[in-house]
């Protein structure tokens, strides 16, 4: 037990499974056998990303063309020497050689795609394994940091719900439970397994195109049954194309009370992180449903969540 914290008295979900010290949640399923057989699922070696680009809001039309919530901080990009100081005068390294150096601020919540720590969101005063939640300091979580994830490297899944219902994006109020993923999972002949990252494809992430208001209030996304559903067939982690995974309500708040919210369910109770703001359109486009998928977070000490590029491998 780390020193500190208390021990467990009521575990639920992924609570003491690996050890009263655990900060690394469901990730640690992830065994070197189970990534050699993830292998397996690839085909032709085809590699697509799966994020959104980066862009500072400082870049002009970074904040009209990359979709983000609305209120939080968008990406700041700097750059510290560029031409310009060379055309003003700056002496070349060498006498002729020049280079350029940039500074990047992000706040990956809600402004890029992310893979959210397990110190993101708590209940009480405990995190998740029971954790004290006072060691998230103003200095970062000092428990449950994004570091302490690791690379994410498995069998992947993508269930289609946007595609299964024939539309481009779902309408705002769908609300994804158990019952239409196992429709999905059914009519693609594919089944969820222990250690998967599981990718849920809502189509939202396109509507910020034409609509940036409405992409930032209510949205489609899982319901309590349709995580818990996933959750408890031992997956690793859950990721969409929307803002939280979960759905939001009107207004952009978590949809249900709190022994329903999405973020509990995953975070909290089973220590899987979710993966937000994904850019699934390419994948989709492929029609495959199965493939290697690879994350590694940045080693942010203490964060709450790290920006991702991640990749779908076929």
């Amino acid at each position: 037990m780390a020193d500190g914290d208390t021990p467990i008295d009521a575990p639920f979900g992924n609570w003491g499974r690996w050890g009263a010290g655990d900060e690394r949640g469901a990730a640690n399923a992830i065994t070197p056998e189970l990534v050699r057989n993830s292998c397996g699922s690839v085909r032709d070696g085809k590699v697509l990303s799966l994020a959104l680009p980066i862009e500072g809001a400082t870049s002009g039309s970074g904040r009209s063309k990359i979709p983000h919530l609305a209120g939080r901080p968008l990406p700041q990009h700097f750059m510290s020497v560029d031409g310009g100081d060379y055309a003003a005068g700056s002496r070349q390294i060498k006498g002729e050689m020049s280079v350029a150096d940039d500074a990047l601020i992000v706040s990956p919540h809600g402004t890029t795609t992310h893979v959210d720590a397990l110190s993101h969101m708590w209940r009480g005063d405990k995190l998740y394994n029971g954790h004290d939640a006072g060691r998230v300091r103003s200095y970062g979580a000092t428990r449950c940091g994004i570091e302490k994830l690791g690379p994410l490297v498995t069998r992947g899944v993508l269930l289609d719900v946007a595609g299964y219902r024939g539309v481009g994006n779902l309408e705002k109020s769908v609300r994804i439970d158990a019952e239409l993923l196992r429709a999905v999972a059914d009519a693609q002949r594919i089944e969820v397994r222990a250690g998967d990252v599981v990718l849920v494809r809502t189509g939202w992430i396109t509507v910020f195109a034409d609509d940036p208001v409405a992409f930032s209030d209510e949205q489609p996304g899982l319901c309590h049954s349709g995580a818990t559903w996933l959750l408890e067939r031992d997956v690793v982690a859950v990721g969409s194309d929307n803002v939280a995974v979960g759905a939001l309500d009107p207004g952009g708040s978590f949809h249900g009370s709190v022994d329903e919210d999405v973020h509990m369910a995953a975070l909290w109770q089973y220590g899987a992180p979710l993966i937000e703001m994904l850019w699934l359109e390419d994948l989709a486009a492929t029609a495959r449903h199965e493939f290697l998928f690879v994350l590694a977070p940045l080693a942010i000490v203490g964060g709450t969540a790290s920006p991702v590029n991640p990749l779908a491998v076929l």
